[in-house]
């Protein structure tokens, strides 16, 4: 890309008058995208561009709203290898894992339109009336290890709801952000309803503090919890975030070997960059849980790990410092008490499946690291499997695997995520359910199917074609 396609406003790039930086590929180090981030009055216009386009496209007729984004899901398939290679070129992922997150992307639309019909649609019925408007101006700051998908998850449905946008990439992964800009000025989007602001703290600090009307965030609770304080008493503005989790697997009994491969793709997959990813695995004391350990040890053993153009099951870490994180982690919680299984071992920006057991530990930091490493813990009946489950201040998924359906209820009933799967993996998330949690993983507003609730606020109405006389007491 050319180094002027680093703001979109108005329908137009122009080159970013703050600080340079670039894109490195976590697997080869190579730049990949350079240009430079928004200004601050770069960022104002953005917004004010998005406010005057706003009223406009909220007054397009829905239809016509829908027409335009199922013309931007078909732009999209028409170029989703070259969506698919930016992702893996700017955070590591294997291409074939970019693949699907492309096919994600497209198939948002659909769901966002089912969504928004079913749960903030118009209904009329015996002179009451329920009706759905837009907020006005959202903004979106996306996480890198999703790039196109998770944010992509909010503009869909804050479109479809006649709001416009103002994008704010990961400066880790912003090439996908242009990509996503063709695709909607090929299906016809009003210029000014989506606008592109490169750069990182400064740029979304910008934002911010602009003439908004919504946050749409996903990210760590660390910036989650500092955007919720920066907004403290002003009701007036949506807050929608998504913060992640220290995610419980428990494994009780079962197939072994089923029950590792689950365990092993819930805390690996996309090298453990999933804030659905298992965190911690919870085992019985014996020889069920020794069993488990031991196939998990195999697998890790059997994990391909390499660059993203290869058929590997794992890329890199999104960087060098993720790497470097990682094993600090695995630092801090050996001076806890932790028994590395499996140690970590980094090159450059990859890690390799690691597993520690935590079941003599105290004192262990509850903290989302977004790596490879499985802490595991030994309990010695199913409470207090589901005690150690719920020992977190997060909530976003959770597992359980077993073939007693009276311990899936009783999970179900006790633990606490706003995703629970049974024999499934925690990754396992659909666009047709809604996706957050409770505790620190979220402020209660669910994204996915339920993101149509936080893009447009309800108005209720009682209607009459002509005016009459209410009934009155006490009138003479």
């Amino acid at each position: 890309m050319s180094k002027t396609e680093d703001i979109y406003s108005g329908g137009k790039w122009s080159e970013g008058q703050g600080d340079p930086f670039e894109s490195l590929c976590p697997a080869t180090g190579e730049s990949v995208w350079q240009g430079h981030a928004a200004s601050a009055d770069q960022v104002n216009e953005a917004v004010a561009k998005a406010r005057a386009a706003q009223p406009k496209w909220a007054a397009v007729q829905r239809e016509a709203r829908i027409r335009i984004l199922e013309k931007y899901a078909d732009a999209l398939k028409s170029k989703a290898e070259d969506i698919a290679y930016a992702i893996s070129r700017d955070m590591g992922k294997p291409l074939w894992e970019a693949r699907t997150e492309v096919g994600a992307m497209a198939g948002k639309v659909g769901h966002s339109i089912r969504a928004q019909a079913e749960r903030a649609g118009d209904k009329s019925d015996g002179g009451l009336s329920l009706t759905h408007r837009p907020h006005g101006v959202m903004a979106v700051f996306g996480p890198f290890n999703f790039p196109g998908h998770l944010p992509n998850g909010h503009i869909i449905p804050a479109l479809l709801a006649g709001n416009a946008c103002v994008f704010k990439p990961s400066e880790l992964t912003p090439s996908v952000a242009a990509l996503m800009v063709a695709a909607f000025e090929e299906a016809g989007l009003p210029k000014g309803c989506l606008n592109v602001v490169q750069g990182g703290r400064e740029t979304g600090q910008a934002l911010l503090n602009a003439d908004i009307n919504g946050l749409l965030f996903t990210g760590s609770a660390t910036t989650g919890t500092a955007f919720h304080k920066h907004f403290a008493g002003r009701p007036n503005i949506i807050l929608a975030l998504e913060m992640g989790g220290n995610n419980p697997l428990i494994v009780w009994d079962g197939d072994v070997q089923a029950a590792a491969d689950i365990a092993f793709f819930s805390a690996y997959i996309t090298a453990g960059q999933r804030c659905t990813c298992a965190r911690r695995l919870i085992l019985p004391e014996g020889k069920f849980g020794n069993q488990v350990i031991s196939a998990l040890k195999t697998r890790i053993g059997q994990t391909t790990i390499g660059k993203w153009d290869e058929e590997v099951f794992m890329g890199p870490v999104a960087s060098k410092r993720s790497a470097q994180m990682a094993e600090e982690f695995e630092a801090e919680l050996i001076k806890s008490g932790g028994d590395p299984i499996v140690p970590v071992k980094t090159d450059g920006a990859f890690v390799h499946p690691a597993l520690i057991d935590m079941s003599g530990a105290s004192n262990v930091a509850d903290e989302e690291l977004f790596g490879p490493l499985l802490q595991v813990y030994r309990a010695k009946d199913f409470d207090a499997a589901i005690q150690k489950a719920n020992d977190t201040r997060f909530g976003l998924s959770g597992g359980l695997v077993s073939e007693n359906a009276d311990l899936w209820e009783q999970a179900s009933l006790q633990m606490k995520a706003g995703i629970l799967n049974w024999n499934k993996p925690t990754t396992g998330a659909a666009s047709s359910l809604p996706f957050g949690g409770p505790g620190l993983s979220g402020n209660f507003r669910p994204g996915a199917y339920y993101a149509a609730d936080y893009c447009a606020w309800p108005q209720a109405g009682q209607v009459a074609k002509t005016p009459s006389s209410p009934p009155m007491v006490g009138i003479k």
